[in-house]
């Protein structure tokens, strides 16, 4: 069989554990066979970090701003457990947050929905995306720990570069406590916000952005503030002309509406609200593995992974030489995703077709009843067929080639 060709390679950036051995099935199994598949690879697994530094990391995202396009598999954030199980030099920083900050990008992710598996909100019929604001935030806090000689003052101070200072109060200790400090740019909430905008006329889906500036006046009114300026002077009629519309309110309400609706629109929220809130999405959707999530630079540059862990439980399982059940359904969107967009770039319409096809299979497998233990669990088909974590790789390669 002649193989789709590729004209400029996809950035691929490699991970760790469960997701690790699931990544090579997929090249393998899923993508080689019916692609000449190129790509410049970079290791970011826990152990090739470590003894780069964490250099990689940085390399890899200065590939994505050169080729426009990386596909990245999970990767372990280490605490001090993970630590000294890879006798790291140090705590190194999440790769995902090197990454965005570096491109400087949100990030959007969107449920995969397939026949079988349910919404747990049983008025959603349609997509919800997350936009994620992917910069600063408690991902880029400086934190303390307060004891000592009480009272203890703690305050805000912030030096010019002629050497004024501005102070104001935080709060007086009287006992030991905590503080926590954090930060953002204007350039960065104005490059979320467009995002945003941009990404949802693209979609052509609402955008609903919420915050709680009645409580953060301040650094949450900047970001409602930003949004609406923007909003006014530069997307008004272009949305008035797409059919759809930009809507704020606060963070509770906003919760209290989605809940209530059918989806379909694009939820911008920021780094944490986000963090926080897509996990809630995924699982209420029917299941954590069943989430993309791909990182638009306001340059438009695209970087797509999954929007879940290592899955490390199932990867000790594999390691004792047990049998594990692994969803690797986001894992192959992302890949699949990558491929579209590298297609779209280049103009390579068989391989769009392909990442199509590709997607499909994965769709048709679950439909008729093959699918792996998570969605077995959640589904409301009835003989359903619980396939291990290769089996279910293969349904779809078999799938594929019947196209």
């Amino acid at each position: 069989m002649t193989r789709i060709q590729m004209n400029t390679p996809l950035v691929e950036m490699d991970g760790d554990e469960m997701t690790r051995i699931l990544w090579k099935m997929i090249k393998e199994d899923l993508i080689e066979p019916f692609v000449d598949l190129k790509t410049e690879y970079y290791d970011l697994g826990l152990k090739h970090r470590d003894e780069t530094d964490d250099q990689v990391t940085t390399d890899a995202a200065l590939a994505a701003k050169k080729y426009g396009v990386a596909v990245k598999c999970a990767t372990i954030t280490p605490n001090k457990a993970r630590m000294e199980e890879y006798s790291l030099k140090k705590l190194y920083k999440s790769p995902n947050g090197t990454i965005r900050a570096i491109l400087d990008g949100t990030v959007f992710r969107k449920p995969i929905l397939v026949k079988g598996i349910e919404p747990y909100i049983r008025t959603w019929k349609k997509p919800i995306v997350l936009a994620r604001h992917a910069h600063g935030d408690v991902y880029k806090d400086s934190e303390m720990k307060i004891s000592g000689s009480f009272p203890v003052k703690a305050e805000l101070a912030v030096t010019d570069a002629e050497g004024n200072e501005t102070r104001q109060d935080i709060f007086t200790f009287g006992a030991d406590g905590i503080l926590e400090g954090m930060y953002n740019t204007t350039a960065s909430i104005r490059s979320f916000a467009r995002s945003c905008f941009e990404y949802a006329l693209d979609q052509k889906m609402d955008l609903w952005f919420s915050t709680k500036d009645t409580i953060s006046k301040v650094y949450d009114g900047e970001f409602k503030d930003i949004f609406a300026d923007m909003y006014e002077t530069e997307y008004k009629e272009r949305f008035a002309e797409a059919g759809i519309e930009y809507f704020y309110t606060l963070i509770d309400d906003a919760v209290a509406r989605v809940v209530r609706s059918e989806g379909g629109m694009l939820w911008a929220l920021k780094n944490y609200d986000g963090d926080v809130m897509s996990d809630m999405m995924a699982a209420a959707f029917g299941s954590l593995a069943m989430m993309t999530s791909v990182l638009v630079s306001p340059e438009g540059i695209y970087e797509y992974e999954a929007a879940h862990g290592t899955v490390q439980r199932h990867y000790y399982k594999y390691l004792e030489g047990k049998e594990t059940s692994t969803n690797s359904v986001a894992t192959i969107f992302a890949w699949s995703g990558a491929l579209r967009k590298r297609a779209e770039l280049d103009g390579l319409d068989d391989l769009k077709e392909f990442a199509d096809r590709l997607e499909k299979a994965v769709l048709s497998v679950i439909e008729s009843g093959k699918m792996t233990g998570d969605l077995a669990a959640v589904t409301t088909l009835e003989n359903v067929t619980k396939l291990n974590s290769e089996q279910f790789i293969l349904a779809v390669r078999e799938e594929l080639e019947k196209a």
